[in-house]
């Protein structure tokens, strides 16, 4: 059973940075990768950002420039760095880890507001 424990969020202002951070326990044999996805009103949850085991990384176009994912593939943690922040960020942003045959498994989320 793999946990996944994000934390960092919070309410900041548009045009500010914020750090987010997840950190993995259990079997972890297999794992693929590690990414943040986001849920916001009206949206299904959808990945924002990954990078693979072998350090493979895909942003979604919105968030291209202005987010970096980064992991301690040692420690299985995943950090999202955020900059420029927009209003149409906020949002729950879920940690989730990839493992072959399987759908990802998610943390709980957690909450980012963006103030105009």
């Amino acid at each position: 059973q793999v946990q996944l424990v994000e934390s960092g969020g919070g309410l900041v202002q548009a045009g500010e940075s914020l750090t987010i951070s997840c950190a993995a326990s259990g079997v972890m044999d297999g794992l693929r990768g590690m990414g943040w996805s986001r849920g916001t009103p009206g949206r299904m949850r959808e990945s924002i950002a990954f990078m693979s085991q072998v350090g493979s990384i895909t942003y979604q176009n919105s968030v291209k420039g202005r987010f970096t994912i980064s992991r301690d593939i040692e420690k299985n943690t995943v950090t999202l760095q955020m900059d420029n922040l927009k209003a149409e960020d906020t949002g729950l942003y879920y940690c989730y880890a990839l493992f072959p045959r399987s759908h990802p498994t998610y943390g709980r989320g957690i909450q980012v507001t963006v103030s105009a």
